[in-house]
This record gives C-alpha cells, sequence and structure tokens, in this order.
C-alpha cells in the first residue's frame, strides 16, 4: 500500500472536520433566526417588485405609491439620477413630489437584482433599464442602483436608494 502524501493527508483530515462541525446540531433560536431570514427574503422580493411598480405609475405623474414605501424618519437618503443628495423624509418627499410632477413617462424594470437580507435590514443591488419620455424623446435608461430597506413596525420601509446619474437628469451647469 502506497502512503499518502502528507498534504493529501492535511486535506482529508480537514474535510472530515468540516463535515463533523456542519453534522453539529444548531439550537433552535438559530434555527428560528435562519427561518426568520427566508421569510425576510421573500418579502424582500415582494417590497423590490412594489418599489418598480410605484416608480413606474410616478412616471405617470402619481407619487403617493412611491412615498407610501419610504420610511419617514430623518435618517434616511436619497441619492437619485439627477445627482442629488438627500437625506431625512421632508427632503426626499419633496423630491418625489417634483419627479411625480415632471410625469417624465416610460418604464424601468430591476434586472441582475442581487439581494443581501438580515432579519431587520436588507439590501438589493440591480440594474434598473428601460426609458424616460422626455420633451416627446425618449430617452434610454441603465443605471446601477441600490436600494436599501428597514423592517419598521413588521414592514419593510425604503430607508436609502441610490442611482448612477444620468445626464438628461442633471440639473444645468
Amino acid at each position: 500500500m502506497q502512503w499518502l502524501p502528507r498534504t493529501s493527508v492535511r486535506i482529508v483530515s480537514i474535510s472530515l472536520a468540516f463535515l463533523f462541525v456542519s453534522a453539529l446540531p444548531i439550537s433552535a433560536s438559530e434555527q428560528a433566526d435562519k427561518e426568520k431570514v427566508v421569510i425576510n427574503e421573500q418579502e424582500i422580493g415582494v417590497a423590490t417588485s412594489d418599489f418598480y411598480a410605484a416608480l413606474n405609475v410616478m412616471f405617470t405623474g402619481d407619487g403617493q405609491p412611491m412615498k407610501a414605501l419610504w420610511s419617514h424618519a430623518s435618517d434616511i437618503t436619497y441619492m437619485g439620477p439627477n445627482g442629488i443628495y438627500l437625506v431625512g423624509w421632508d427632503d426626499v418627499e419633496k423630491e418625489w413630489d417634483a419627479q411625480a410632477a415632471s410625469k417624465l413617462g416610460g418604464k424601468v424594470v430591476a434586472k441582475r437584482i442581487h439581494q443581501v437580507v438580515g432579519t431587520n435590514l436588507a439590501v438589493i443591488n440591480c440594474i434598473e433599464t428601460g426609458e424616460n419620455v422626455i420633451n416627446g424623446k425618449s430617452e434610454t435608461v441603465e443605471l446601477r442602483s441600490s436600494t436599501v430597506f428597514r423592517k419598521e413596525d413588521g414592514a419593510w420601509k425604503v430607508i436609502g436608494h441610490q442611482t448612477d446619474k444620468l445626464g438628461y437628469m442633471a440639473p444645468p451647469q
């Protein structure tokens, strides 16, 4: 019988140790946390769909669905495609009102969604693609986006949204 090289023995030993540790039972609280995260992942999927549905409604001039999805706390942030950086619900609400009033038209969808979900916070990153209609002209939307959700009173609320800039939305210099 041929002896295994020392490196192979180490690899086998580490693999067996990993299998042993992974086979140990988890506590009831750890199991409950895992189940909670799975439920939260499903809820964040719904919250994300709701966010993009509300965004598209806002393009028609109705900002209420979007405003209902946001936390109204003073610590929220918005960094939108026009290059602004806002902190707090009062300023963010004004921005949603202004965007709704501009009736951008078109439609945007989230693609390549990646989510990281915890018990009370979640982050999604995606590519927003679609179009807006500016002065009767179709303008392409394709930008990177991050949205942060916080669970407040049992509901997932947006507390941060950040996108790349869109040239046609940037304020004049």
